[in-house]
């Protein structure tokens, strides 16, 4: 039989739903989490000798050791998809080996996304049952649709209905994604009740209804900071078993995601090969951490905020358009100068309050530390 992920069992090449080839995505921008991994994926299949729950394709152990990483017995490093508390990625896995759904919830920029897409292409091997929410999202995007050229013709049928992700994935018994769950609207939201309650999608112009095969789940992600959120009903958050994802603890381990994504992006990318430039890096996380806390790393200086959330996912992209910047147009190597326009943009977002913050933070800090004197020239020449 061959599994979703696009491998079969004993790890042959195969192809993913819609003819995808598994594994290669070659020429793809950006593949899925199951091509791009597949390789991991298979050798963890065969080292997965522990129970799955039903319709999984690794067991939670297994899930696990592929978001924070190992070694397998055969030498296989597995590499971290996560960085962060152990704990909080196995509360998430063990919850969706209940009957619950996890929503992962955060602050912008602090991996939702990443994480329910890696846990979908671990359990599933498919992390294509997608639905993003924005404030336009309706109610057939979650239920189901219709081809109205085909309902006109032929009146309400199987062949005329739409499937939405969700429904796919009951169907199948697999893992479906909700994006930004929060940018729903109410009674968009709610309609996910009977589905994560009853495990059942009602169809009264057929007559009928979608149960869920045993492995079906749903992952939504949501956070409380942007404008635009519709708070979730007590009935349907009661529905989720919420794990937060915080801000990484430590600014080594946000020096280390951001080294990590930024290779890996650099790769994809295919920008010529410079060195990452850890010394910006950490120069990137220092700035950014405090101005989130609003107060400097020795802790001596209280500093305002400026709007934006200024998170981990904003710094890997300040550092990969500095990289671009080096390789085509500067010497290869990565230096304050190309880091600084990125960075003014990326905290002042409001052209008058955010660039009295920033200001002030060039004055009071930055152009107190001898060490960053280049970074200070560079960043007041593009302020």
């Amino acid at each position: 039989m061959v599994g979703r992920e696009g491998r079969s069992p004993n790890g042959t090449d195969a192809q993913l739903p819609g003819g995808r080839p598994a594994g290669g995505a070659e020429g793809v921008l950006r593949p899925h989490a199951e091509q791009e991994y597949a390789e991991e994926l298979a050798r963890l299949h065969e080292h997965d000798d522990r129970p799955r729950p039903p319709g999984w394709r690794l067991s939670p152990w297994a899930v696990t050791t592929y978001l924070l990483g190992g070694d397998l017995p055969d030498g296989t490093a597995i590499s971290p998809k996560y960085v962060g508390q152990r704990r909080l990625m196995e509360v998430a896995v063990a919850t969706l080996a209940t009957d619950r759904a996890l929503l992962l919830l955060g602050v912008p920029g602090t991996a939702k996304t990443w994480v329910s897409e890696h846990l979908a292409a671990a359990i599933s091997g498919d992390s294509t049952l997608l639905v993003q929410g924005t404030a336009g999202t309706s109610e057939e995007a979650i239920r189901y649709g219709w081809n109205y050229a085909r309902l006109l013709a032929e009146g309400p049928s199987e062949k005329a209905m739409v499937e939405s992700p969700l429904m796919r994935a009951m169907r199948l018994g697999s893992v479906a994604r909700i994006e930004e769950l929060t940018r729903m609207p109410g009674d968009v939201q709610d309609s996910l009740i009977t589905v994560l309650s009853e495990k059942t999608l009602p169809v009264p112009e057929l007559g009928t209804e979608v149960q869920a095969r045993r492995g079906f789940t749903v992952i939504a992600t949501a956070n409380d900071r942007d404008r635009g959120v519709n708070e979730l009903s007590s009935a349907l958050r009661r529905r989720f078993n919420t794990v937060v994802l915080p801000l990484p603890d430590s600014a080594e381990d946000e020096v280390d995601i951001v080294a990590r994504r930024v290779g890996q992006l650099g790769a994809a990318l295919e920008l010529p090969e410079s060195p990452a430039g850890l010394e910006e890096i950490r120069r990137v996380v220092t700035v950014f951490r405090e101005l989130r806390s609003g107060l400097t790393g020795d802790g001596r200086t209280k500093l305002k905020s400026p709007s934006g959330t200024l998170s981990t996912a904003e710094a890997i992209s300040v550092i990969t358009s500095g990289l671009a910047l080096a390789a085509h147009f500067g010497d290869g190597v990565l230096r304050a100068a190309d880091v600084a326009g990125g960075m003014v943009g990326a905290v002042v977002q409001d052209p008058v309050s955010d660039r009295v913050v920033w200001q002030e933070y060039l004055e009071t800090v930055v152009r107190e530390r001898p060490e960053w004197r280049d970074f200070y020239r560079a960043c007041r020449e593009v302020s």
